[in-house]
């Protein structure tokens, strides 16, 4: 039997080179291009907004007290204490009240306006401009100013009296303190979504009221079945915006009620700096910080959800 030689030569036993793939390819480059244009806003919100919430879950576990230098781990009793809190259904009422009033008269007052202005008539640039200056105007000033105009010798009350109206004290009244914070914010915030509405009205097509008057349409059933329907997504924000918003509400009441009368207008934020920055009760304040983040939360979930019922959408 004969052998046969099945070596190869030193040329193909070799294999050939293959260059090295260079480490920063293009793909790479351009990948570390936009995690470093997004790292300023992963940094901040890691540093500004996730640490604040494990912060503020830890101390809710605590007992802290700064002015004794202690800070004990107490487990849920800061969480116990809600359901024995004497104040919390009055602070949560205020907050609703607060909230329900400052959004219905808010976003129908911008309504109402937007579409005043959207008539094209003369001077309307005037008014826009009146309407959403408060909007840029400090928060703290605008509010000083509204504290002395509804004083009960302020300048609502000297309005009122060249008329022959005796005002009341609008800021110490229980009825009538509630009602005076939410006017306030809703002359200060109205322009901002009034102008969004303005936007949102600019962009529904004139041919959709065209066929609808050749059709026989009023004008109020152009507006609800016409306007409503195609502005709604621009309601669904501004809805969620001055939801948010009235939730977070502190320096109108510190300003111009401290809370009261009594628990009136004590809404939920400034029950939680007086917790914790006036009784020095940080843990419960922490607490109660998280009540608020879970309201903000399941408020925006709640209407986001709802959005898919009412909220048009082109196809």
């Amino acid at each position: 039997m004969t052998r046969t030689d099945t070596r190869v030569g030193p040329a193909e036993a070799r294999p050939a080179l293959v260059p090295a793939r260079p480490f920063w390819t293009s793909r790479r480059r351009d990948h570390l291009t936009g995690y470093l244009f997004i790292a300023p806003q992963l940094i901040g919100s890691a540093v500004f907004v996730i640490l604040p919430l494990i912060l503020v879950v830890w101390y809710s576990l605590h007992e802290w007290n700064v002015l004794a230098g202690t800070f004990e781990f107490v487990g849920t009793d800061n969480y116990a204490a809600l359901a024995e809190d004497p104040n919390l259904g009055s602070v949560l009422r205020a907050t609703g009240l607060f909230s329900v009033g400052l959004v219905v008269f808010n976003l129908a007052l911008a309504l109402l306006l937007a579409v005043l202005l959207h008539q094209k008539l003369r001077g309307t640039i005037v008014f826009r401009t009146l309407f959403f200056s408060p909007v840029v105007v400090s928060l703290v000033a605008w509010t000083i100013v509204w504290g002395f105009l509804l004083q009960d010798n302020g300048g609502v009350n000297g309005l009122l009296d060249t008329v022959g109206v005796d005002g009341p004290n609008w800021l110490r009244g229980e009825r009538t303190a509630m009602l005076s914070v939410i006017v306030v914010q809703v002359f200060k915030n109205v322009g901002l979504n009034m102008v969004l509405f303005l936007a949102a009205l600019q962009g529904v097509p004139g041919e959709l009221y065209e066929a609808a008057e050749v059709d026989g349409a009023s004008r109020m059933r152009q507006f609800w079945r016409i306007t409503v329907p195609l502005i709604s997504p621009t309601i669904l924000l501004t809805s969620i915006i001055t939801v948010v918003g009235s939730l977070q509400v502190f320096a109108q009441i510190a300003v111009l009620t401290q809370g009261g009368p009594g628990t009136s207008t004590t809404v939920l934020v400034y029950y939680l700096y007086q917790q914790a920055f006036q009784f020095h009760h940080f843990g419960y304040g922490a607490t109660l910080s998280i009540v608020l983040f879970a309201i903000v939360l399941a408020l925006t979930v709640l209407q986001w959800q709802m959005r898919k019922r009412w909220v048009f959408h082109e196809s």
